[in-house]
């Protein structure tokens, strides 16, 4: 047997054990507002990188495959990248420099969708919205599509007739959701934005684009996540950077073509939904009342059809947050910010705890952020390690699946993650 083998048979043992482990732990014992917290601990991974020093894990479905970025050797130029079966996958680009899974995909039947650039100049020169996540010289100046990633191969997304598009995530019944330009040369549009832009869902199998309405007064929307049942959450607002901020006026959920304000938590800006579970439950970020728009005093928030939109708040001493997943029991994740950085958070039964306080104490690198989670609790994110400066992509596994199995033995483990990358 090879050693990749070795590597790849060493990791469907350990996340069959896994999945019979924490599947069965949360069928037993399903988390409830109701109960006390209680102290769950994590054992912790870094992921391979592409060959550079940042990486970000955005997305874990339930099958343990993580989608995300890594920065390429010596190039701050960052390419989509999908961790799966013991290996990291490059997805490559549309011919520009940069992609990225940019959002929590939630997809478990092996579709990945993202931004890409392409190698075509912007004949605009806008910078849109895939600027953001990019990094370097190159994070604008070329037209980005949203992309579609499925069985190795990595095919653009239509627009609506203008030239940019954004996908972010993808149910498990072909639809997948984002954004994309129309031919419209909107006046509320800031500079060098031109066009406006909608959002919309693709549907996979047909190849088509369907647009989303905004609210009414409301010239540009996009949309952020899908479930099952085909609720799409998103934003609504003006065209103005294709950046949050105005954009993001309103927090939306389209249901049945329709589209309904879910409401804010003080503030009109940045109120941004970043994900929906099978439930309906939301969970995003908006700003706070009288927050500066370009200067946002953003607060994580959790919104369900009985109980509104709640602000969960931030860790002690920190002076804002932000939530970006959530999974079928209602544990949440992000990071909340303060005067010494950002650290990851889990947010369950009502608390929200420093996931560094629960990761095992052999991994010392701290855990800045926490993008999304899965129905096992397995989380991913981006750590940061003080002694190299180097940002890895990480995997917290609940401790309990690993340590009440004797049959995943160290030696198992280490052909998962080398150890060298345990650290």
């Amino acid at each position: 047997m090879t050693t990749q083998q070795s590597s790849r048979s060493g990791l469907m043992l350990l996340a069959i054990l896994i999945v019979a482990c924490c599947g069965a732990a949360l069928a037993q014992e399903p988390a409830t507002p109701a109960q006390e917290p209680a102290t769950q601990q994590y054992h912790v991974f870094n992921l391979s990188s592409l060959g550079g020093t940042v990486s970000r894990g955005y997305s874990v479905n339930n099958r343990g495959w993580v989608a995300g970025y890594s920065n390429l050797p010596g190039n701050p130029s960052r390419h989509a990248t999908l961790w799966r079966d013991g290996l990291v996958v490059d997805l490559g680009t549309l011919g520009g420099p940069n992609s990225s899974v940019a959002w929590p995909v939630k997809n478990n039947r092996g579709v990945v969708v993202g931004i890409a650039q392409t190698a075509k100049p912007d004949p605009l020169g806008e910078r849109w919205s895939c600027s953001a996540f990019f990094t370097g010289p190159n994070s604008a100046g070329f037209t980005c599509r949203g992309f579609v990633w499925e069985k190795g191969m990595m095919k653009a997304l239509p627009t609506l007739g203008g030239n940019n598009g954004f996908a972010t995530a993808a149910n498990n019944r072909g639809l997948i959701v984002g954004w994309a330009e129309n031919t419209v040369r909107d006046p509320t549009c800031v500079a060098p934005q031109v066009l406006q832009f909608r959002a919309v869902i693709w549907r996979l199998e047909r190849r088509q684009i369907q647009e989303l309405p905004p609210l009414p007064g409301d010239t540009s929307t996009a949309a952020t996540a899908i479930n099952d049942k085909g609720q799409v959450v998103g934003i609504s607002g003006t065209c103005d950077q294709a950046v949050g901020r105005h954009t993001a006026r309103h927090a939306v959920i389209w249901e049945d073509g329709a589209v309904t304000d879910i409401g804010n938590i003080g503030g009109e800006t940045w109120n941004t939904p970043m994900a929906i579970n099978q439930q309906g439950d939301v969970v995003g970020f908006g700003a706070l009342a009288g927050s500066a728009p370009d200067a946002p005093i953003l607060r994580a928030f959790i919104w369900t059809k009985k109980g509104g939109i709640r602000n969960l708040g931030t860790l002690p001493g920190d002076t804002s947050s932000e939530a970006f997943g959530i999974n079928e029991l209602g544990q949440v994740v992000g990071r909340s910010c303060g005067p010494s950085g950002c650290r990851a958070f889990l947010w369950e039964n009502n608390v929200m705890k420093d996931l560094n306080m629960l990761k095992a104490p052999d991994y010392i690198p701290v855990l800045e952020l926490a993008n999304d989670i899965n129905d096992l609790g397995e989380i991913t994110g981006r750590a940061i390690d003080s002694r190299t400066n180097e940002r890895p992509a990480f995997l917290a596994i609940p401790r309990d699946c690993l340590d009440s199995n004797e049959t995943v033995s160290s030696e198992a483990r280490a052909k998962v993650i080398p150890p060298k990358d345990m650290r």
